[in-house]
């Protein structure tokens, strides 16, 4: 597990440029974990979690209230309302595909890949982030099979730096963390492209090539540019598991460091929200509730700070509320999980699709509440995402 020396160690003899900054005495690089201001949760009281799994939803309203407060508090960047936030995500969303295209086609091609390219992508998601926690998030899940290789690094990043600053890490760490996702997956460009985007199920020799990817990337890393340890750490061990089970060095429990028990955690919620040239995307929701019951793969408290910082109805969630009305949700509750605006379109006693209109479930919580969870493919639901993003992305 990484330690404070180990940041150090990593930084010494570093350019300015390369943003590795040192890391400050810290619980997060000695196995504690403090997700909430001042208290640490490895020594926390009984929340009502199952052992290995996530508080529950109301043990985590009551969290996410109190972390809200603080990072209200602590706030430099002036809020954005979602539909405004969209303008700018949709343009930074085209932004960041084209530059991680030219940064891997580099790394394909064995030419140095520009850290400072990366630098500055990686500080205009933080940026929008900042402004509003869901809007380039959301947006980024709606990428196309044909982009994913792409833009699951884009998404991935972005998801560590909402991860980041939800664990009250300090501006040059939620930095390292997002540099972290995007650079995670930069092994896969020495993957042929035929085994990638390959629609069917790869043979063994095919598998095992994919299996190869955290380590052709630490050694890209290694020959082209000067990361952190924490970013090549990621880039070898995001697919650990904390029971141990995962590749390639087969850790597990705090011999992950917090940085890849983080990843392991985005690129899983990433890659099962994206369509892929094999798999439909699951709905975030349902992602959420599957990836809680997967105890043996993620760390309990990285998860849970996970789920706080997205929510446990994501933006785009289908979902059905008391009245038997179907919506989207559209926008989160910044003090409550339970209570996101959803914007419903369909009627389920009427069997029909209704004019659609916001309902904000936290000013009427006694006579609407969110009770299933829905996918919208069983139930014939299309173009949902034009509910709540508006008009498409121009790329």
């Amino acid at each position: 597990m990484l330690t404070c020396k180990d940041l150090s160690d990593c930084c010494e003899g570093m350019q300015k440029s390369e943003r590795c900054g040192t890391c400050p005495e810290s619980p997060y690089w000695k196995g504690g974990l403090r997700l909430d201001r001042g208290r640490d949760l490895h020594d926390a009281p009984d929340t009502g979690a199952d052992e290995g799994g996530i508080d529950t939803p109301e043990a985590l309203n009551v969290q996410c209230r109190q972390d809200q407060q603080a990072i209200a508090s602590d706030s430099v960047v002036a809020a954005t309302t979602m539909t405004e936030e969209l303008v700018t995500a949709k343009k930074l969303y085209v932004q960041s595909k084209l530059a991680v295209i030219e940064m891997f086609t580099h790394a394909r091609m064995g030419r140095v890949v520009a850290l400072e390219q990366a630098d500055e992508l990686v500080d205009n998601i933080s940026l929008s982030i900042a402004r509003h926690p869901h809007a380039f998030i959301s947006l980024a899940r709606l990428k196309s099979a044909d982009e994913y290789t792409y833009m699951h690094s884009v998404a991935v990043g972005a998801l560590m730096i909402a991860l980041a600053k939800q664990l009250d890490f300090s501006e040059e760490l939620v930095h390292q963390a997002g540099l972290a996702g995007l650079l995670h997956d930069i092994g896969k460009m020495a993957v042929p492209g035929a085994i990638l985007n390959k629609p069917g199920k790869l043979t063994d020799s095919e598998f095992d090539r994919v299996r190869q990817h955290p380590q052709l990337g630490a050694h890209i890393l290694r020959s082209s540019v000067q990361v952190c340890e924490l970013v090549m750490d990621v880039c070898l061990h995001h697919h650990e598991k904390v029971d141990g089970s995962g590749y390639p060095d087969q850790l597990a429990g705090e011999q992950i460091s917090l940085f890849s028990r983080m990843a392991a955690v985005c690129d899983v919620y990433d890659a099962v929200t994206s369509d892929r040239p094999y798999k439909e995307a699951w709905s975030p929701a349902l992602a959420i509730q599957k990836m809680s019951e997967w105890k043996e793969h993620f760390d309990s408290s990285v998860f849970q700070a996970f789920v706080k910082s997205v929510g446990i109805y994501p933006i785009g969630s289908i979902v059905r509320l008391s009245s038997g009305n179907v919506g989207v949700v559209v926008e989160q509750d910044p003090h409550s999980l339970l209570t996101p605006k959803v914007k419903v379109f369909f009627s389920v006693p009427l069997n029909a699709y209704i004019t659609p209109s916001v309902i904000d479930i936290s000013t009427c919580a006694q006579s609407e509440k969110i009770v299933e969870r829905l996918i919208a493919k069983q139930y014939g639901f299309k173009n949902i995402e034009a509910l709540w993003v508006g008009a498409p992305i121009e790329s």
